[in-house]
């Protein structure tokens, strides 16, 4: 009987495989287990020291009151330059927002626009939470399937086949979770083309993982190739990634002033402003020495790389390499079928995942939960000896594999 007491939006909805399968690793150590957990996708770094100490003086002056619902206005300005400075993108201060973390900032802008039976374009592989977002807020996720052979990216035919007079948004994140496939100039242009017949739809870009880039790409926006698409688009980012801040909980929202306004309209009556004392030190990462985002693109390059060379070594499994994030999604299609020790036959990613969890101490995210199988998402945001140790287990549990 209590279950009826649950609104329908929460019972349609899943927790986050990923948040599902850390606390399983989480789990497992706690019973004694080695586990070394390629799961979540969070930066092993600290947060950068003037970052901290902003923050610390921010509270010694006292700003630990309420800000603006959207935003201080020095928050708002740091974003307003960093848009400038770094993706030649301007708007007014007025058309950003503050948020409690990116998420947020998603989860708003759906819950302001979409109206029951409207659909959401997201392509797969996509970032676990978009389509259960959408469902909460009562939309249909429309699924858009991108291929490894097209860069696990959309494509302006694949595109133009899932629109419909009931579109709403379309979403696009680059670099992508979980692929780490990038959009180029190129790229925008042809999806832009396609949207021109379609100025009601909204395009949202998450651009979370902007400056986790690989071989010194170019860091174009969608609005740097099509700028005739600004009045339909929101940039969704935040300094959880680039900086090393998760914990901090600061994401922001720009776009059309009608569409920020809903946003904060909705935001001042569910979580309020974003913490003060987060806002202090975000203001510093954004304007403060970015001496941190070179030094930690650096490392994660050579993660990549070094892990890279590691699981294309692996008999059944293959990587193509990501133009950014911090996650390699890797191809597991020949290991489909094998049977385990115990006689048990792998019938599909998620079968493969609790393998090497069981028999190798290692947690991974399967391929479903990205709406492409069969992969799995390891994230390599860990250091280099942990994730030697880890293809090392890998690859002594598959050779235990035998043909089913």
């Amino acid at each position: 009987m209590q279950t009826q007491r649950i609104a329908s939006r929460v019972a349609n909805i899943k927790p986050s495989p990923s948040s599902s399968a850390a606390d399983r690793a989480n789990e497992l150590r706690q019973q004694g287990r080695d586990i070394i957990s390629l799961v979540v996708g969070e930066p092993d770094f600290d947060t950068p020291s003037n970052v901290g100490k902003a923050a610390w003086e921010a509270i010694q002056r006292g700003e630990t009151r309420y800000t603006a619902n959207s935003g201080s206005q020095a928050m708002r300005q740091a974003i307003k330059s960093k848009l400038e400075r770094e993706n030649n993108l301007h708007y007014n201060e007025n058309e950003i927002v503050v948020t409690n973390g990116a998420k947020a900032a998603i989860f708003t802008a759906f819950l302001a626009t979409i109206e029951a039976g409207d659909e959401v374009i997201i392509p797969a592989p996509y970032w676990v939470s978009y389509p259960d977002m959408v469902i909460a807020c009562e939309g249909t996720p429309v699924i858009a399937q991108c291929s490894e052979a097209e860069g696990f990216k959309l494509t302006a035919e694949r595109l133009r086949s899932v629109l419909t007079d009931k579109t709403r948004w379309l979403i696009i994140n680059s670099p992508s979770n979980p692929t780490g496939a990038s959009y180029h100039h190129d790229d925008y242009v042809a999806l832009a083309e396609v949207l021109a017949d379609y100025p009601d739809v909204l395009i949202m870009t998450d651009d979370i993982y902007e400056h986790i880039r690989y071989d010194n790409q170019e860091n174009v926006h969608l609005l740097n190739a099509a700028p005739q698409l600004k009045d339909q688009t929101v940039l969704i980012n935040g300094v959880s990634k680039t900086y090393a801040m998760t914990g901090w909980r600061i994401g922001f929202a720009v776009g059309p002033f009608y569409l920020i306004d809903a946003f904060q309209k909705l935001q001042s009556q569910s979580a309020g402003n974003a913490c003060s004392v987060s806002q202090a030190a975000a203001i510093e990462a954004y304007n403060g020495d970015q001496s941190f985002v070179k030094t930690s693109q650096v490392v994660y390059q050579h993660r990549r790389n070094e892990t890279l060379a590691l699981i294309n070594n692996i008999d059944g499994l293959h990587c193509s390499p990501p133009d950014g994030a911090f996650y390699l999604y890797v191809g597991c299609e020949k290991l489909i079928g094998m049977q385990t020790e115990d006689g048990t036959v792998l019938e599909t990613d998620n079968d493969l995942v609790l393998y090497l969890l069981e028999s190798a101490n290692v947690a991974v995210v399967a391929g479903s939960a990205y709406g492409l199988s069969p992969y799995f998402r390891m994230s390599i945001a860990t250091s280099q000896t942990q994730l030697n140790a880890a293809c090392e287990r890998i690859t002594t549990a598959l050779a235990k594999l035998k043909q089913g």
